[in-house]
């Protein structure tokens, strides 16, 4: 079996996590293969060849000094408060060397200096939510996309923020060695085999705002907390005591969101809940996310995630899918 190396770039300030966890999820490969030399090779390389200190305060001792390091076949640039204003000759040697790589990888705002090294221009990116409009302004010839927690782009492949690194290695790990190895090594982590890389990076609570006025934040949770009942804007006003068209504007203005765009969001992501962590048939889940019908939840899941509903539980829910499997071959 081919054997391929990752080659993980580290400097001071860096985020440990956005090592340690796709560097778990290569190594983790080759143990499933029952060879921990199998799959993938990884090393670590600093700048100089010395020990890095991460933002959290750990110490990591690389294997390489970069001018050292062999050429990979996947280079990892993790991202941390030391992507900003990162060393000059990281810089020259991504630019030099990262063109030899065959796959371009960065975790979180390793995004950043990818990009100062110009290897990121005319390519779709992500990025850690919170630099995505730093990374735009900067890089005007870089698409910069908020919302996916990965992106391919040819043989560039940029995560968000910390454990969505691991989702992007799983999914890595899953084109070169096959959807089981990927499925052992996320159960060792336990983790889902993978997110789809266009789910977004926050929850529906997350990424919108709270309301200011208690009426609204009371209309928002119950939304959450009842997604199959009557959720029209007629409905909602009442339960805030203000009339539809009023509702419908002071939602708007203190959310980000429209009513109908909140409860479409919060209806796919009790959907995809449900999918993920019970056996309940898609038409029962689509009546308990007020859809009524098994097609209205998938015209919503095409248009919010791309997949349709049975194609999701099929990626995220991988214990019934194999019950099913097995189940078939008796």
């Amino acid at each position: 079996m081919e054997q391929r190396t990752v080659l993980v770039v580290l400097f001071d300030d860096v985020q440990s996590l956005d090592v340690t966890g796709p560097v778990e999820v290569f190594t983790g490969a080759g143990t499933c293969l029952g060879d921990p030399e199998g799959g993938y090779l990884v090393r670590t390389a600093s700048l100089d060849g010395g020990p890095v200190r991460t933002s959290s305060g750990l110490t990591l001792v690389p294997d390489f000094a970069l001018p050292d390091a062999p050429v990979p076949h996947t280079l990892l640039v993790p991202g941390g408060s030391g992507t900003r204003g990162a060393d000059l000759g990281l810089i020259d040697w991504l630019r030099a060397n990262g063109p030899r790589a065959e796959r371009l990888v960065s975790v979180c705002t390793g995004a950043i200096p990818l990009a100062e090294a110009g290897l990121l221009e005319g390519r779709r990116v992500t990025t850690h939510w919170a630099s995505c409009e730093q990374l735009a302004k900067d890089h005007p010839g870089i698409e910069v996309d908020p919302d996916p927690i990965y992106v391919r782009d040819g043989h560039v492949a940029t995560s968000a923020g910390v454990t969505a690194g691991i989702d992007l290695a799983l999914a890595l790990v899953e084109e070169d060695l096959g959807r089981e190895v990927a499925l052992t090594v996320a159960r060792y982590l336990v983790v889902f085999l993978r997110r789809p890389g266009n789910q977004a990076q926050f929850s529906v609570q997350l990424a919108t705002q709270t309301a200011r006025r208690e009426p609204l934040r009371e209309v928002q949770q119950w939304i959450t907390e009842h997604p199959d009942d009557d959720l029209s804007v007629e409905a909602l006003a009442a339960r805030a005591r203000l009339s539809p068209r009023h509702f419908a504007r002071a939602f708007q203005s203190e959310t980000g969101l429209t009513p109908g765009k909140y409860v479409e969001r919060v209806r796919v992501e009790h959907a995809r809940r449900l999918l993920e962590d019970t056996s309940d048939g898609v038409e029962e889940v689509s009546r308990a996310c007020g859809y009524g019908t098994p097609e209205a939840m998938r015209r919503a899941f095409v248009k919010a995630l791309g997949t349709a509903p049975a194609e999701y539980r099929r990626r995220f829910h991988p214990a019934r899918t194999q019950t099913a499997t097995s189940a078939t071959h008796r």
